[in-house]
């Protein structure tokens, strides 16, 4: 398997302003995974620490923050000679030593000639928590499941993936009955790292259904296990209701539909724990066209999604043949699906950030939009090739908008100020645009 945040990795190692680096992303996405292979593939030696139940590094970190002392204790934990420059620590867990995030401070003042990195499935959670964070003393990196690209990629399928990176339009509509069948099985499959690994190995659906229900109930046994008692239930009740509310044909989240008569008051920590773990995307609603859409934002009305396709897939007990044998599940979802992936493309692919808008009556409403450069782009998801995009006529309408995306089944095609992206491609939007 490959990832391609290796390539940002290995920017970060080769940086002059080079600071030690954090991984954040929800369990199970391969941040173990990502941090020892590229210790392996672009460093002499990797030293890896896990701080999870870890009473020695909990000492360790408990007296002070000299740097020589804590470098000869990882040295011993580890059982590496730990060398500069030559050396990649990695500090896995490292939530569960706060003093240890602190100690991040002191090896980017004092001693930034190692080479350092971390990462924590509940950084978030501990970040919020008031854990002591050096700010503007650490680099980030966000992980998430695998993307189409990376899907395409894990399979093999090379030829097909180079054709999307480089938009070459003639051979990819050739092509597009294949990336069709491509794209319905990562819908299914989705980009969690166990599952992607075991249909690449045995091709067996049903059991890379097992593996997706597995790693739901183990987000629910994390939220009994981290999360504060009296707010678990209400974690439960927002987390299951997800999959409800996106298929509703209007997706705005509506509190009243996860228990009646519920208020947003009640839920915000539940939400806010959530969003912190990784495993939910929040997407507002602006109320305007213009720049920049992060300060027309309505936060009392916003959109949830999962952080994987695949995995909403599973929540909604959608079967492969159902997915995979035509596009039922587009009608009998209402585009949720086509709407859940397009959301991860663009949170895997891209550092956009994405909003979504609707009419003040609510009768209009564009799935997703977004800043590219100085300009706004609307982006419509269609879950079909029936093109005909009603609320996007009305918004290039009101706002005059130059640049416009509709995402579909149907081929690359380019006609006044709206540009078809099939949804295969969306990944590569910013190119594209």
């Amino acid at each position: 398997m490959y990832r391609f945040k290796i390539e940002d990795l290995k920017k970060w190692k080769n940086s002059s302003n080079r600071k030690p680096l954090i991984i954040r992303g929800a369990r199970q996405v391969g941040k173990t995974w990502l941090m020892k292979e590229f210790g392996a593939k672009y460093y002499e030696k990797c030293a890896y620490i896990n701080f999870d139940d870890n009473s020695r590094m909990e000492k360790l970190f408990s007296e002070d923050f000299d740097v020589d002392r804590i470098i000869q204790g990882l040295k011993i934990e580890s059982g590496v000679n730990i060398e500069p420059n030559n050396t990649l620590i990695i500090l896995d867990e490292i939530q569960e030593t706060p003093k240890a995030l602190k100690a991040l401070k002191y090896f980017y003042e004092n001693a930034n000639e190692y080479h350092i990195i971390s990462a924590g499935s509940l950084l978030g959670i501990a970040i919020h928590e008031g854990t002591s964070f050096p700010v503007g003393k650490v680099d980030f990196l966000d992980l998430t499941p695998l993307s189409f690209f990376e899907f395409l990629k894990a399979l093999d399928e090379n030829n097909l993936l180079d054709l999307l990176i480089k938009n070459d339009v003639d051979m990819i509509n050739i092509f597009s009955n294949k990336y069709i069948e491509m794209l319905k099985m990562y819908m299914y499959v989705g980009g969690m790292p166990e599952a992607v690994n075991y249909y690449i190995k045995y091709k067996d659906l049903i059991e890379v259904r097992k593996i997706q229900k597995r790693l739901l109930e183990a987000y629910e046994q994390d939220f009994s296990k981290h999360a504060p008692s009296n707010i678990v239930p209400r974690i439960r009740q927002l987390w299951s209701n997800i999959p409800t509310q996106l298929a509703k044909e209007n997706r705005k989240f509506i509190y009243g539909l996860v228990r009646e008569g519920a208020r947003a008051r009640e839920y915000e920590i539940a939400l806010s724990w959530l969003i912190d773990c990784g495993l939910i995307y929040k997407v507002n609603r602006v109320n305007d066209n213009k720049v920049p859409l992060n300060a027309y934002q309505d936060f009392n009305a916003f959109k949830l999604y999962l952080l994987d396709v695949g995995l909403l897939c599973a929540m909604s007990n959608v079967d492969s043949k159902t997915l995979l044998e035509g596009n039922d599940i587009f009608i009998e979802f209402k585009g949720s699906i086509a709407e859940q992936y397009v959301l991860c493309q663009l949170k895997q692919c891209t550092d956009l950030e994405l909003f979504y808008w609707s009419s003040d009556t609510g009768i209009s409403e564009i799935d997703f939009i977004t800043q590219i450069g100085k300009n706004n782009v609307p982006i419509e998801v269609k879950s079909s090739t029936n093109l005909q995009a009603k609320s996007l006529k009305t918004f290039i309408q009101k706002y005059n908008s130059k640049t416009n995306v509709r995402t579909s089944m149907a081929n690359y095609k380019k006609e006044d100020n709206v540009t078809n992206i099939p949804l295969y491609q969306i990944g590569n939007l910013i190119d594209i645009i």
